[in-house]
């Protein structure tokens, strides 16, 4: 998202926010109501269309609007001081007029002939709007009023109407959590959609948000970081944060992305974010394992946005002389390509939970990472080339450090490009390998402030690699 100015007074980024409609199985799991509190906290930043209360395979023959609506209430309460820090909270009142509800049917019962709903019908409804930014459809339960929608579209309106509506549509589901996932994959293979397939969860690069993972540190999703961060005296809001039953928070990184931090490119799954990374194509079904609930699995029809694998190597503070080092242990597999950044998205919740009670000049807000070139570039086989981002600020005055690295999985080229000289200053120099046919190699800035929290923004900048003529 190409951020056009900055304030520092508001602090508040111009950019083309995200549209989202959230599925919620709400009173599922404790998980959808932390997972709706962090959302509020970014309502002035992403477009949210629509709360639908849901059912699932942990919710069968129920929904819960009025458990949203609470939610809402506590939000309400402390959205007046969340506008000292940034612009555009919207009103309680706004966001209570979008909570819809589906059908309190399970799966594929709740779809077809005479299984319209309100939430249904409310998808249609925003998707016919005269917008033509991609409508996310984020799901953190089951999926069948999103597929009621899609059955009504390909019923009633012409092909080539439908085709245009479905079109805009973007999907993010947690795993499968009713049948009628792998019935829309299968009936609308056009479909943008990502989903770790089954509900097999410890196979899903989702749960890297509340994955325990030896050999880092994990305090930034233990039950005392959330008691003090969040929980307690945090406000209404915080007070309504529930102690973590399942797992914390696994809904959230079905929203992660849309968040403008620089990083977060959501029409590009395949280049990595705060929700994941995730590669297009057909899974193995063989590798697809059952869970612990009544969702059905089948082999995969066509190819989808899926789990995909990093190799990463923390950096870590280093106590004298260069002031990061890198990691002794590197990890290889899918979750983390989410958990990666969690430290950052974490201290950033944390923040915004500040926000709720604190003044503007009590609170830290992010830094503003500026380049001095484009976030596009061009340079042949062999060549040197400088990145530089030396007119960065930070609105609350703070000291900020650099890290700059290559994120090769998220390019072309296999092989990392590594930083020549210091990693941790405000420009980077690079030599650019032979290639033999034009490859990219995307290069990450990433600027921390030494506020409290800790906060963190980006800039991705991708880089096209031409043979020597």
């Amino acid at each position: 998202m190409l951020v056009l100015s900055a304030s520092q007074n508001l602090h508040a980024e111009q950019f083309l926010k995200n549209r989202v409609i959230v599925l919620t199985d709400i009173e599922a799991d404790p998980d959808d109501t932390q997972s709706l509190i962090r959302l509020l906290l970014y309502s002035n930043q992403i477009d949210i269309e629509g709360i639908i209360a849901t059912t699932s395979c942990w919710l069968t023959s129920a929904v819960h609007p009025e458990s949203i609506e609470k939610v809402i209430q506590a939000y309400g309460k402390v959205q007046p001081n969340l506008i000292k820090h940034e612009a555009g909270f919207p009103e309680a009142k706004t966001l209570s007029a979008i909570v819809k509800e589906g059908l309190p049917e399970y799966g594929m019962k709740g779809v077809g002939e005479g299984m319209d709903s309100e939430g249904s019908e409310w998808i249609i409804q925003v998707l016919e709007e005269d917008d033509e930014r991609p409508l996310w459809i984020s799901v953190w339960g089951g999926v069948n009023t999103h597929a009621q929608a899609l059955f009504k579209i390909k019923n009633t309106k012409e092909e080539k109407e439908a085709d245009r509506l479905i079109s805009k549509l973007r999907v993010y589901t947690i795993s499968d959590q009713d049948d009628s996932g792998i019935w829309i994959r299968n009936n609308f293979p056009e479909l943008f959609y990502i989903v770790s397939p089954g509900d097999h969860y410890s196979s899903a690069t989702w749960t890297g948000i509340n994955a325990y993972v030896r050999g880092i540190d994990n305090h930034s999703i233990s039950n005392q970081w959330i008691a003090q961060n969040i929980q307690q005296n945090h406000g209404p809001l915080g007070a309504a944060y529930p102690d973590v039953a399942w797992g914390v928070e696994g809904d959230t990184p079905a929203f992660l992305s849309l968040t403008p931090n620089g990083l977060n490119q959501p029409e590009h799954p395949e280049w990595g974010s705060w929700g994941g990374r995730y590669e297009l194509y057909k899974p193995d079904f063989s590798k697809t394992k059952e869970g612990g609930s009544r969702v059905t699995i089948a082999p995969e029809t066509r190819p989808i946005w899926t789990n995909a694998i990093d190799h990463y190597t923390p950096y870590l503070p280093k106590e004298y002389g260069r002031s990061v080092k890198q990691d002794t242990v590197s990890f290889h597999n899918d979750k983390v390509t989410l958990w990666r950044w969690r430290d950052e998205f974490q201290n950033d919740f944390a923040a915004r939970m500040d926000w709720c009670i604190l003044s503007y000049e009590e609170a830290n807000h992010p830094p503003v990472p500026v380049l001095s070139h484009p976030e596009e570039i061009s340079v042949k086989s062999g060549e040197g080339f400088t990145l530089d981002a030396i007119n960065t600020t930070d609105p609350d005055g703070d000291s900020f450090s650099f890290l700059w690295f290559n994120y090769p999985e998220a390019g072309t080229l296999n092989k990392p490009i590594n930083v020549n000289g210091a990693e941790n200053v405000y420009k980077a120099y690079f030599k650019a390998p032979e290639v033999t046919k034009e490859e990219t190699a995307h290069f990450i800035l990433k600027v921390t402030d030494r506020g409290k929290p800790r906060l963190t923004r980006y800039k991705r900048i991708v880089v096209t690699i031409s043979p020597r003529s």
